[in-house]
């Protein structure tokens, strides 16, 4: 069967590229002939964050200048971002042609926040097509999907509910991962959706031989994982003197931040053993949570609930995965927080079985 995958796919970072590796390797376990599809972002509906285009990329490329981060760590995050295509696209089969609206037996719309319609993202916007529309596939399905900050009121607010309310309608299934996603399809369907972990947690990257069992790296140190820029000055200095405190180095890897000490520009299963070989991980991201899990990290998650926020995934995450303990909502906490034992026991049996519950799902498609 002729699989599509509408993702995240050329999204330039460590947890978008996993996703998709992720779900692409589950369906072609289950025996699929699997390829990527591309969709034309659309208008945003909010102001685009920083302008669009070119302008927008030497935005991005001052901002991770700014700080005192060691130029030459910088430097090396510059070039991650422009050597990334070129270099871990092929993982995934696709290359520089957009590959758009493909003749399939199947489009798998997800997973990340291809829902996720009420963003200042000039690359995504308001795209019809991240919702089936324009395809060419005999059936269309989502596989935890999200909705990410879109939730139902502002869906109204912008005067989009009812387009997206038909055109969900329109999926032969939908399977979402957060319980705002749920809300979300439910308020605009009628229907519950199934709810699926993301893919990072699905598919077994620890048994992948791309994964290295070991890192050449001479100091002990702790990861910090997240956008550029995103950890504050203030937050920045804790985590110093955490890291300090135990005669750790400070590694970056996604962004570049202003205690780091050295930012780690390698490919996107490297990243999963620098993770495993850390002493503990501070992330504020969705993936980096999840990369902590499946590497069963001393870890900690900070919650953000000002600007674009993380709180509705990273806290649906940790409790879903019993592992709410983890959340940390000021860095002033960062020492006790990363002094307590985790209990992984609980967490690896739901993982277990949602991996089963995920291969059945999309076993079931690829029968039809």
């Amino acid at each position: 069967m002729k699989v599509g995958i509408l993702s995240m796919q050329r999204i330039k970072n460590y947890g978008s590229f996993l996703q998709a590796y992720g779900l692409k390797s589950i369906l072609d376990e289950l025996g699929a002939d699997v390829q990527f599809v591309d969709y034309h972002p659309g208008k945003t509906l909010i102001p685009a964050d920083g302008g669009t285009g070119v302008k927008r990329k030497v935005l991005k490329a001052i901002e991770a200048f700014q700080g005192s981060a060691p130029l030459s760590e910088k430097l090396r995050f510059i070039n991650y971002k422009k050597n990334y295509a070129a270099k871990y696209y092929p993982y995934l089969g696709i290359t520089e042609k957009m590959n758009y609206t493909p003749n399939v037996d199947l489009l798998v719309i997800g997973s990340d926040e291809v829902f996720n319609c009420v963003q200042n993202n000039t690359n995504v916007g308001f795209s019809p097509e991240l919702f089936g529309q324009n395809s060419h596939a005999k059936r269309i399905i989502s596989y935890a999907a999200s909705f990410g900050n879109t939730n139902y009121q502002k869906l109204e607010q912008y005067g989009v509910a009812d387009k997206v309310a038909e055109w969900l309608k329109d999926f032969d299934a939908i399977s979402v991962r957060d319980n705002n996603s749920v809300q979300t399809v439910e308020k605009l369907t009628g229907k519950v959706p199934q709810t699926n972990l993301d893919p990072v947690l699905m598919y077994n990257f620890l048994g992948n031989n791309k994964v290295p069992t070991d890192i050449d790296e001479k100091h002990k140190y702790m990861m910090l994982y997240g956008y550029s820029g995103r950890f504050t000055v203030a937050e920045c200095k804790k985590i110093r003197a955490y890291a300090n405190s135990k005669g750790l180095k400070i590694y970056c890897i996604g962004g570049v931040q202003n205690c780091c000490d050295k930012y780690i520009d390698c490919d996107p299963f490297k990243v999963i053993a620098y993770f495993q070989h850390a002493e503990c991980v501070v992330t504020d991201t969705f993936h980096g949570t999840i990369m902590s899990i499946i590497t069963h990290r001393q870890f900690v998650s900070v919650v953000r609930q000002a600007g674009y926020g993380n709180s509705e995934k990273l806290v649906d995450l940790l409790n879903r995965l019993q592992l709410k303990n983890r959340q940390l909502p000021s860095l002033d906490l960062l020492d006790a927080k990363l002094a307590e034992t985790i209990n992984y026991t609980n967490t690896d049996e739901i993982i277990k079985n949602e991996r089963v519950k995920t291969r059945e799902y999309l076993k079931g498609w690829l029968a039809e």
